[in-house]
Order: C-alpha cells, then structure tokens, then sequence
C-alpha cells in the first residue's frame, strides 16, 4: 500500500469511528464519457473498490454490447455488481440497492473508499434517494419525476424503462395509458407503496464526467465501431439463440443486432441505429444527471485536469 492509500486508510477508518454515515463516491456520466478509465485511478489512488451501477452489466455473457470491463482492465482493482444473474433472471432496482448496501459496507469494513460507476438513472436514483421499498405512503416527488420524463421524452422512453425493470407487468397493462404506466413503474419499484426515508446512512460525492456534445458523440460512434469488430454480433446470435429475446436484449446494441438477425435491417443500418440510439442514450443521461441534487459536472477533455480536480475534491471531503 503507497503512502497515500496509507493515509485514506486511516482516515477511512476514523471516520467509522466518529460519524454514522459512510462515505460514497460516484463516478456518473454519460456513455462513452470515460468513467471506467477515471474510477480506476480513482480507486489505486484512494486505495478504492468499484461497484458498478448498470443494469445490463449485472447480466451474465452479455459483455461486448455492454461495454463490460475486461479482468485486465480492471488493473487489480476489485469490481462488484457484474455477472450476477442468468439472462433469464429478474433483477430489480430493488435487487440493486440491497446488493450494493452491502457491498458498501463491506468495502468500507476493509477501510477502503466505495466508488459506484455507471448510468443506470434509476438505480443511481433510488440509491441516492434512499427509497424505502414498501413504504406505506405514496412517493409523490417520484411521480412528479415520471410525469417529467413523460412529459420531456415521451410515454415510449418511460414504458421502455418499465419494461426493463419490470417486464411482467409491462406485458400486462396498455403502454399508451400514461396514468397506468406511472402506476406500474410506481409498484415495480417500491411496492404497493412507497417512501423516502428523510436521512441516507451514506455521505455521497457525486461527480458527473461530461464533454463537449460533438466530441462525445465521436467517441460514442467510434466505440460502437470497435464493439463491432469485437463480435458483437456473434455475441448477439449466440445469445438470441441460447436465451432468445430475454430482458437484457431489449437494451441498445443487442435490440439493433437482432433485427438484423431477423432481416429486418441491412448490418449498414443496424450499426447506424446502435449509434443514434446510443447518442439519444447519452442525451438523455444528461438530462437526468442535470436534475439531480448535488452534482459535481467534470469536464473530461483534459484528462489530467479533470482527475487532479476530482482528487482534490475527494481529500477536502474525506477530511470533513
């Protein structure tokens, strides 16, 4: 262990001591953005383990069209929340929080600093939020948010994250009923009924990695191209013909894959439709992050900048 993750160590460990709340860094952005490359020197610099928030990442052998993070890539440092179930499993927003409210506290126990990285809005959401699952009162300001996104995105985009988290109850209401679909979204999530517990047992540093739209864009583009030349869709056939069109097929760059296995589509317009839907993804992971409370926006451009400034931060609040 180097000096410095000597001393966050101890500071860590203090800290457990003489405060209640555990303290949480997320690494949050849109994809393509880079947060895998700045977690993981995040992590060896404050002597870290990550903890993945995506909701396709969970999902065991779908790995090139996820972006999953390969074991060398990981560079020795310890990941959770990847291949936790079978493709033909559920696993709710629900699942997600209790998983990672103990793995939080298992890395915090070791004296190491958490670190969730990803763009899953909802589990990010409900873990900052602090959703009591089963509360006994309706979660107003959660509907309000639907309504919103309703209202910015369009009943399709929030039917599509119902169907994500749900698909059961997706199947079984009229997707073109607004106030059936925020009802199911509602019961999905937290119940018949819902909460939102007035404190959280962890101090969060939310850090959102963004950069100017265009260049993004470019990066998003040419990552597509090199999931492409990885076998993505060899990947896809393998799993459409293993599990067919099972709950992580539905997300962008396996749903694309399959029309055209289908013939719905030439291989030209399949990947075209992978970058403009994963584009429309990037968009919309903005629009969420600028709605959350409490956000640090990072511009990553200059690399070197944007990890000095993130450490900085991250010591003045370890040492609070």
């Amino acid at each position: 262990m180097t000096e410095k993750n000597e001393i966050m160590n101890n500071c860590l460990l203090t800290k457990s001591n003489s405060q209640k709340k555990k303290k949480v860094v997320f690494i949050l952005g849109p994809t393509g953005v880079g947060k895998t490359s700045f977690s993981i020197k995040l992590a060896k610099f404050f002597n870290g383990e990550i903890i993945s928030a995506d909701s396709v990442q969970v999902y065991k052998e779908f790995d090139i069209g996820s972006a999953k993070i390969t074991e060398e890539e990981m560079e020795n440092i310890k990941h959770y929340g990847l291949n936790l179930v079978s493709p033909k499993e559920e696993f709710s927003v629900y699942d997600y929080v209790v998983f990672t409210k103990e793995k939080i506290n298992e890395i915090y126990s070791k004296g190491k600093l958490p670190i969730i990285v990803g763009g899953t809005g909802l589990y990010v959401k409900a873990l900052v939020e602090n959703y009591n699952f089963g509360g006994t009162e309706k979660h107003d300001d959660f509907r309000k948010k639907i309504e919103k996104d309703i209202e910015e995105k369009g009943l399709d985009f929030v039917f599509g994250e119902l169907q994500k988290i749900n698909p059961d109850i997706a199947n079984k209401i009229d997707r073109f009923n607004k106030v059936r679909v925020i009802r199911a979204m509602e019961i999905s999530l937290f119940g018949e009924n819902q909460t939102k517990k007035e404190t959280n047992e962890f101090d969060f540093k939310i850090f959102a990695l963004n950069m100017e739209r265009s260049k993004l864009y470019e990066r998003i583009n040419k990552r597509v191209d090199i999931m492409m030349n990885n076998g993505l869709v060899d990947e896809v056939k393998r799993l459409y013909d293993k599990y067919g069109y099972c709950q992580p097929m539905r997300a962008i760059g396996y749903k694309e894959v399959v029309d055209y296995i289908n013939s719905k589509c030439s291989i030209e317009e399949m990947v075209e439709k992978v970058k403009q839907h994963s584009r429309n993804y990037a968009k919309r992971q903005i629009t969420f992050l600028k709605g959350m409370n409490n956000v640090e926006f990072i511009d990553v451009e200059n690399k070197d900048e944007a990890f000095n400034c993130m450490k900085k931060e991250i010591e003045k609040w370890l040492a609070m």
